[in-house]
């Protein structure tokens, strides 16, 4: 099964990590990972994957919350992190509104295959690429700080590969959370919740996130997590020169404005247990794209659902894209023949990945800065 690659953000791709460990023979076992673990790990793993406080000691306030003191709380993220359940402690950035993301695609000939990813990869804003089963066989995401120099970049791959290029930037965010809760028994991606609250947000490819110097500069320190310390906001502000309150009341503008999707611990639903899910493209009558997109978001199991063009000169009729996450492929399968048959009863495709080709964090030193 593969991932539905958002623009990106690393929390849409968990899935294609699962897909290298087969791709390369490895078996991650997930069997135990709850071992040892109790009630206090439980709640810390559901319930602070987002609303973290934004405040100087953060893991004081959270420790109130568990009952247990400061530094206990601050010893369970590092071990949860340490033993993997968690990938990271810190934010989870969104690149299309912090700059111009698009998700693209080519045909590449066989015998050129390798050849053709080699000169895609090349690209430091190119952060994800994946090969799928499907005429359009190589995905990949550029992440640029300007739409022209994203243009720019997907012009030159077309030219330097010969390959036409299917671009398909995300233009609605109808829900897009790999938030839910992994300790328990699911079979898929919130089976025990009865809704999720979806809306249809505009993205614009234009997006440069309005910036200011502190900002770009908060947001190039945190790409990769918070250091995990009592007082981690006070580090972040040490390490690039500025107040701790102004580094706070800049994390809480971000996230109002939603360059910054959510602040917590991230969880790696491969170790958790989530290890297979599918990306579907849909083609939903376009009358009923915002109706469908906003109901479809809503329900649990969905974790993600946005909207991209169609590109019928390129024969892509495609408009609604959607992602299931679950234990069992069996399971996943299941719930996207739910779809089809009681929400969406239109043509679709499922788009299975079926080897990592490339896989990074956006470059936020290129979204946040000045490019030519």
């Amino acid at each position: 099964m593969g991932s539905a690659e958002g623009e990106g953000a690393d929390e849409r791709v968990d899935g294609e990590r699962a897909d290298a460990d087969r791709d390369a023979g490895t078996d991650t076992d997930t069997d135990d990972w709850r071992a040892g673990l109790d009630a206090v790990d439980a709640r810390l793993i559901d319930d602070f994957q987002s609303g973290f406080p934004t405040v100087e000691r953060p893991f004081r306030a959270v420790g109130e919350a568990l009952g247990v003191d400061e530094a206990e709380a601050l010893e369970r993220v590092e071990r949860l992190r340490e033993r993997g359940v968690f990938r990271r402690f810190g934010a989870v950035l969104n690149p299309p509104v912090i700059g111009s993301s698009t998700l693209a695609a080519v045909s590449a000939p066989e015998d050129r295959f390798d050849e053709v990813a080699d000169a895609i990869n090349g690209y430091r804003q190119v952060n994800h690429n994946y090969r799928r089963d499907h005429e359009w066989n190589m995905w990949f995401v550029v992440t640029a700080g300007t739409r022209e120099t994203r243009d720019r970049i997907l012009a030159e791959i077309e030219e330097r590969t010969g390959c036409e290029v299917l671009t398909l930037p995300m233009l609605t965010d109808y829900y897009i959370d790999l938030e839910f809760p992994v300790w328990n028994d699911d079979a898929f991606a919130r089976e025990s919740l009865e809704s999720t609250d979806a809306g249809a947000t505009r993205i614009s490819e234009d997006a440069t996130g309005g910036l200011s110097a502190l900002e770009r500069d908060l947001l190039v320190e945190i790409q990769e997590g918070f250091p995990l310390t009592a007082t981690p906001y006070r580090d972040v502000a040490d390490a690039i020169d500025a107040d701790v309150d102004d580094v706070l009341a800049a994390v809480e503008r971000l996230l109002a404005d939603g360059c910054i999707k959510r602040v917590g611990c991230v969880v790696n639903h491969i170790v958790t247990g989530f290890r297979n899910n599918c990306m579907v493209v849909w083609d939903v009558p376009d009358d009923r794209l915002d109706e469908l997109g906003e109901s479809v978001g809503e329900l649990p199991y969905v974790t993600l659902c946005y909207h991209r063009p169609r590109r019928p000169e390129q024969d892509w009729q495609y408009n609604l894209f959607t992602m299931v996450h679950g234990r069992e492929a069996d399971a996943v399968d299941a719930k996207i023949d739910e779809l089809a048959a009681d929400y969406l009863p239109f043509d679709h495709e499922r788009l299975y990945s079926t080897k990592t080709l490339k896989q990074t964090g956006a470059q936020y030193e290129e979204l946040v800065g000045d490019e030519a």
